[in-house]
């Protein structure tokens, strides 16, 4: 058992704190553990977490993303730790802005929640380079992520430095804080342990647990998906879709779900995972049936990958993620909603399945029943997990009826508190809204200027000059996406040739004497790739110049530091039409506009439909790289989704995909926080490479547009447009038996002008509303059934 102790003195120090915080389980705790639960302050206790990553939103976002996790039923915040983020150049550090670590767990702190701190450092998150710093890649004999003292000696360094800044602001459990785990390195066992370097691997992994261990944080160390070659001094975790038959392999360690993905991160060509609802609350439960006791949604708000963060390759500026909470911070309904239901009725019955006995019945193939007792009271699990059928199961006499692939949760053994598949909170549908800016935006008036092309034409000098073809990562260290390689020869009279360019990078421009004369990117997962165009010499000297550009580094993988980028080792050769080559191996713009902040507190976005690739600005904060140009394919899984059955997140699985046949992100979010206040004019800066049209750009919000629910007779229905004072301004839909169509474009059923009058009169002009339905909403000529019912707001 692993045990954190706070001295009477420090506990003494921080009561005033403790007790003008009045805030249950954070300030002075022990923490330790044992093979049922994390113990906090000598108690059992279940754990339901959720990640918000502080670099993903701003300062400004933080305290409202931690209180919506708080009331959606969350009692902890994991984060990642970002190294290259906080120490961008060696020993040159950051910790301002969205980058305010410390501030970011004050602030959860503040909400009275606990934390999980993940250090890593290599954190994966498809984050550039896995949060790596690149000039790693230039320190002598250094292997990423093995036994090896270069890279050991730069991980130590930047833990410690980590923990002191936590230490120094009292963040650990046992200083009156609120972090109750920290996590050394990240799902090493998926990628690291390979039979050509098991031991130095082995070695490895040893070393971060003793290192950490070293560190003296007071807390219980760690370490996801780690399931061989566990040591001893850490505790073993779950990352994936589903965790429930996962046990770690020792008895004395609890079962805890590190990463629960609530869906995925998209691809710059691939259509948008949508994880339903139904099932992460399915897995979610079957995991507290199956004695799990700490869950973690991986993510809770999943945010913006702002700047050059986004990994990958290919990975969106967006990483919504399908989360509870979208990019923007709203709620996402009905997900929010009902994992939230999910919570209450889990923490209701916390004593008992920490502490109670319990049994595992099966009632034949995928179906199965646990029964929890504890001094005379019972708690029950029934779980259908047949994807293709309901079942009806009696338990004491009493028969439920369970939709396929879902759980039934009776906290009496007795009376259905929750099932997965059966959704009562409302369906919330996200718009554009409409705004005066957006109305005026025929009106911007840009101003552009073409890039300086003209020292990578020509013979002026550059920053150096080599004979060779150099690797794009060390030439840049990462500090920007392009790098220029610019080469010349003589040539008598005119010629026709070909240009064949083999490159690593992610796409490429070429120019001959200042013209461009090909452009190419490569298919996502193969970056090699060549480029061949057709192009014409002139008499005299002739100029090569090849812009080669990245699209976020690789942020996942063993040895991601031996993989190269750019034209490395060419070949760059001139063929001509007889085939015999000569080896040479040895056009961007800018746009600018201003526009006023639309008024209001909804989401900000900027459309950039039109546009190509590039970069974009507001007021001087990056707002990441742009490609709406690159459209993601249509297939089959974006006209299907059933939520029964495995979710996986592959294209292949052909189903829940969404945004096929559209660009694969047209809007950006522009925090408001980078906006100026009042009237002052905010200015937009687009770098665009292949010239796109700008006129199309408009400034959006995002707003709550329709919000629909379903019920049967005798269940309430809550209809809310939010919390930003916008209100019902109609009821749209009020039936019966609806089988067509979607929330916000609802069709067919029996309408029930009675439900329909009962809502408008409790809705229209208010926030929120809550209408029980009755039998005499059917009884108005309808057959009882579901009552759907749509608003807009």
């Amino acid at each position: 058992m692993a045990k954190a102790m706070c001295s009477l003195g420090a506990c003494l120090a921080v009561m005033l704190v403790v007790l003008a915080a009045a805030v249950a389980g954070v300030g002075c705790s022990t923490v330790s553990y044992d093979g049922r639960s994390l113990i906090l302050d000598g108690e059992r206790r279940i754990v339901i977490s959720g990640s918000i990553h502080y670099p993903r939103s701003t300062p400004e976002m933080w305290p409202d993303l931690i209180k919506k996790a708080k009331e959606g039923g969350l009692n902890a915040i994991e984060t990642y730790v970002f190294w290259n983020g906080h120490e961008p150049r060696r020993r040159e550090y950051n910790f301002e802005g969205n980058y305010d670590v410390v501030r970011f767990f004050k602030e959860i702190q503040n909400a009275g929640m606990y934390a999980i701190l993940r250090i890593g450092p290599y954190i994966c998150g498809e984050w550039n380079y896995g949060g790596l710093p690149a000039w790693l890649r230039d320190i002598p004999g250094i292997k990423f992520r093995l036994h090896n003292k270069p890279f050991e000696n730069e991980m130590e360094a930047f833990t410690t430095l980590i923990v002191k800044k936590m230490k120094d602001a009292n963040m650990f459990a046992g200083q009156g804080g609120p972090i109750i785990l920290a996590q050394i390195e990240n799902e090493y066992g998926y990628t690291m342990l390979q039979p050509e370097n098991i031991q130095s691997a082995h070695e490895y992994i040893h070393w971060c647990a003793d290192m950490a261990n070293k560190q003296n944080v007071g807390v219980p160390w760690i370490m996801c998906q780690q399931d061989n070659d566990v040591p001893p001094n850490v505790v073993n975790t779950c990352n994936g879709f589903y965790c429930h038959e996962w046990f770690s392999n020792r008895t004395s360690i609890p079962k805890m779900w590190t990463e629960n993905w609530t869906g995925w991160y998209r691809d710059w060509d691939q259509p948008e995972f949508r994880r339903p609802t139904e099932d992460i609350a399915f897995a979610v439960a079957m995991f507290f049936q199956m004695r799990g006791s700490l869950q973690n949604y991986y993510m809770y708000h999943g945010g913006t990958n702002f700047g050059r963060t986004a990994g990958g390759p290919y990975i969106t500026t967006s990483y919504d993620y399908d989360a509870p909470l979208d990019e923007y911070g709203n709620l996402r309904q009905p997900k929010y909603g009902h994992l939230k239901e999910l919570h209450s009725v889990l923490k209701s019955m916390e004593k008992i399945l920490l502490h109670g006995d319990y049994i595992d019945t099966n009632y034949g193939d995928n179906v199965t029943v646990t029964k929890y007792t504890l001094n005379a009271t019972s708690a029950c699990f029934i779980n259908n997990r047949f994807d293709d059928r309901d079942v009806n199961v009696t338990l004491d006499g009493t028969t439920h009826f369970l939709p396929a692939w879902s759980v039934s949760i009776l906290p009496d053994c007795k009376i259905v508190a929750f099932n997965s598949a059966k959704i009562k909170t409302q369906t919330t549908v996200m718009v554009n809204k409409t705004s005066m800016v957006e109305q005026q935006t025929e009106h911007f008036k840009w101003s552009w200027m073409p890039e300086n092309l003209r020292p990578f034409m020509t013979d002026e000098k550059g920053n150096f000059r080599k004979n060779e073809l150099l690797e794009q990562i060390v030439t840049t260290t990462d500090q920007s996406d392009y790098l220029w390689y610019r080469t010349s020869l003589k040539h008598k009279g005119d010629g026709s040739y070909v240009l064949y360019v083999n490159t690593t990078g992610h796409e490429l421009y070429a120019f001959v004497n200042g013209k461009l004369v090909g452009q190419q990117y490569s298919p996502n997962g193969n970056f090699t790739f060549q480029l061949k165009s057709p192009v014409k010499l002139h008499d005299g000297k002739n100029y090569i110049s090849l812009l080669s550009g990245t699209v976020g580094l690789r942020n996942y993988g063993g040895s991601f530091e031996l993989l190269p980028a750019g034209i490395v080792g060419g070949p760059v050769k001139l063929i001509d039409s007889s085939g015999s080559a000569i080896d040479l191996s040895n056009n961007s713009w800018s746009y600018k506009t201003t526009f006023q902040a639309p008024a209001g507190e909804d989401s900000v976005v900027m459309d950039l439909h039109g546009l190509n690739k590039g970069v974009a600005w507001v007021n001087g904060n990056n707002l990441g790289r742009y490609w709406p140009s690159y459209v993601a394919a249509d297939m089959p899984g974006c006209h299907h989704c059933d939520y029964r059955g495995v979710f996986k997140a592959e294209v292949e699985a052909q189903k829940c995909l969404t945004g096929c046949g559209e660009p694969s992100q047209q809007l950006y979010h522009v925090p408001r926080s980078f906006l100026n206040k009042g009237r002052e004019p905010n200015t937009l800066i687009l770098f665009e490479e292949a010239g796109g049209d700008p006129s199309e750009v408009a400034v959006r919000t995002v707003a709550e547009g329709s919000v629909c629910a379903s019920a049967e007779v005798g269940d309430t229905v809550t209809l809310s447009c939010g919390a930003r004072g916008r209100t019902v301004s109609s009821v749209d839909v009020a039936s019966f038996g609806v089988a067509r169509g979607r929330c916000g474009s609802y069709d067919g059923g029996c309408g029930s002008k009675v439900a329909y009058d009962a809502f408008a009169a409790a809705c229209v002009g208010k926030e929120s509303c809550t209408v029980q339905v009755t039998e005499a909403f059917a009884n108005a000529g309808c057959v009882s059934g579901v009552l759907t019912v749509q608003a807009t707001c």
